[in-house]
Order: structure tokens, then sequence, then C-alpha cells
């Protein structure tokens, strides 16, 4: 029974991976034309605060501790609200297989906040490791050419845009951790959620209006409907049941197999294809999150 369990805990998580891999060009697909970045992410985050909701009826009511709170509000600020919007915001000047490389340097991102704010260990490996994911994510961001591209306007703010989701996400992630460990973990998203949509309802709110819901072909529809009820509502649900059985480590270990869904399914619809400033940022920023998140770890065991 308990290697079952690791096997559907496993093809839950690649089922993850597969829903954001797809997402890159689904999302692409979707804006600017149709719908502006801010708006999306609104109707994304107000439709998965609906579904955690009506989700969470019937089960056991979790009161949440006064002084967790501000917790709560933090992570909605960096896990939803920034975050998404970020990444929408630099998904829609970017690329999709560009998008999916930089969200990798997310493991590097939470380890320079936690040794920042909690004080984690810096090793030479791990400092190496910081140093090549962050070079690879500097080059990819300027395309292989001179820094100077680094702020122009097109895919580089794109990228740009995009890293600094990842950096939101990884104090998400810092922020979050001990409501996790005190909490259901349903209990926690559907609040944090509902705290990210207050922050996000002042941004997209301003695009909604210019929203032609009539000359929206239905094809599009669906791919909005795949990001709100598959990208955020499934995956989280999917990613909390797998944490009951796999370790956190191995959880993140599947955002490796975005960049491989994201360009297969970039190449498929004709919407990007692999350049070699991107595969060469990709060794660089996989190397480096190889010895951020593996190298100790496989030499003390």
């Amino acid at each position: 029974m308990r290697d079952l369990d690791k096997i559907k805990a496993h093809l839950a998580l690649l089922g993850v991976a597969l829903i954001y891999g797809l997402n890159y060009s689904i999302a692409k697909d979707v804006m600017p034309e149709y719908l502006q970045p801010r708006a999306f992410i609104l109707l994304r985050i107000s439709g998965a605060v609906l579904l955690f909701f009506a989700f969470s009826i019937g089960g056991s009511h979790e009161k949440i501790d006064r002084k967790d709170w501000l917790r709560i509000i933090g992570a909605g600020l960096f896990g939803v609200a920034t975050n998404q919007l970020l990444f929408f915001e630099g998904l829609n000047i970017s690329s999709p297989i560009s998008a999916a490389v930089i969200m990798t340097t997310n493991p590097i991102m939470v380890l320079i906040l936690a040794a920042i704010f909690l004080k984690a260990p810096l090793t030479w490996p791990r400092i190496l490791g910081i140093a090549l994911g962050l070079s690879g994510a500097l080059y990819l961001i300027s395309q292989g050419k001179s820094l100077n591209n680094l702020f122009q306007k097109g895919e580089s703010l794109g990228n740009i845009l995009v890293m600094l989701n990842a950096l939101s996400y990884a104090a998400y992630l810092v922020v979050v951790k001990p409501l996790m460990q005190k909490y259901r973990p349903l209990t926690v998203i559907k609040w944090v959620f509902l705290a990210g949509w207050f922050f996000a309802f002042p941004f997209g709110i301003s695009q909604v209006p210019a929203i032609e819901w009539l000359s929206i072909p239905g094809k599009i529809y669906w791919e909005i409907a795949f990001v709100i009820v598959g990208t955020t509502f499934l995956a989280y649900l999917l990613n909390i049941y797998a944490l009951k059985t796999v370790s956190s480590t191995t959880v993140s270990f599947y955002i490796y197999l975005q960049p491989l869904i994201a360009t297969a399914a970039a190449v498929l619809v004709g919407s990007d294809h692999p350049e070699t400033h991107m595969l060469i940022a990709a060794l660089l920023i996989f190397s480096g999150v190889y010895l951020v998140s593996f190298y100790n770890r496989k030499r003390t065991q």
C-alpha cells in the first residue's frame, strides 16, 4: 500500500509539472489579444478563491490564531498577488521557453532569502551554485548579448519580471512555511488566496472593462478555464496530495520538468523555438540549482 501511495504521489506531481509546463503557451495564447495580464490575474485569483472555499465546505473548520494573520497577509502579497502579477506581465512580453527556464531559479532565490532572514548556512558549493544560477539568468535575460540589453523593452524586460516573480515566490515559501507546519494546507491556501485577492484587485479591475467577452472564441474560453481551474486550483490540490506521502524536496524536483514540457508545447503549437542562448542559460541555471539543492545532500547520504 505504501508503494502504491508513492506511485500516486509521483503521478500527481507529474500532473502538476504537465499543467505548469502547458500553462506557459496556453496563457501566452490568451494574452494580450483577449485579456490583459492584470485582468487575467484578477480572474484567475477570483476563480481560485471561489473554488478553494467551495472545496472546503463540509470539512472541519480550523481557526487561525490572531498572531498568524499578518503572516497570511504577507503570504498573500508575495505568493499570490505580486508573484502572479509579475509572472503574467513578464510572460506577456517574454517567450514561453525563456520564462520556464527563468522559473527554475526559484530554489536559488529561496536559499538566498533563507540565508538572509533565517540565517541558513552558506557553503562554498552553494555560493558557487548561486553565482552560476544568477549568471545563467542574466545571460538569458540579455539574450546572450551585452548586459546593456537588460533593460530594453521586449523579451529582456519580460524575463526580468519573471525573475522578480521567482524572487517573490521564494519570499512566499519562506513566509508560509511556519503556517504549513501549524495548519492544514487547504486552510492556509484558501485564506492566503483571499488575502492575495485584495492586493490584486486594485491592479486588475481597471483592465476588466476592456474585455470584449462576446468576441472571445470558444477555444480561448477553454484556455482561460485551464489557467483558473488547472494551473491555480488543481495544481495546488495535487501538490498538497503529494506532500502527504513524499518530501518537499521531491516535490520541488519536478519544477525541472517544466522547461522541457514548456519547450515541447511551444514548439508543437509554433509559439516559440529553442535558441542557443536559451540552452546555455539552462545549463548554467541547472548546474547552479544542482549545487544549491542536491550537492551537499548527496555527499552527506
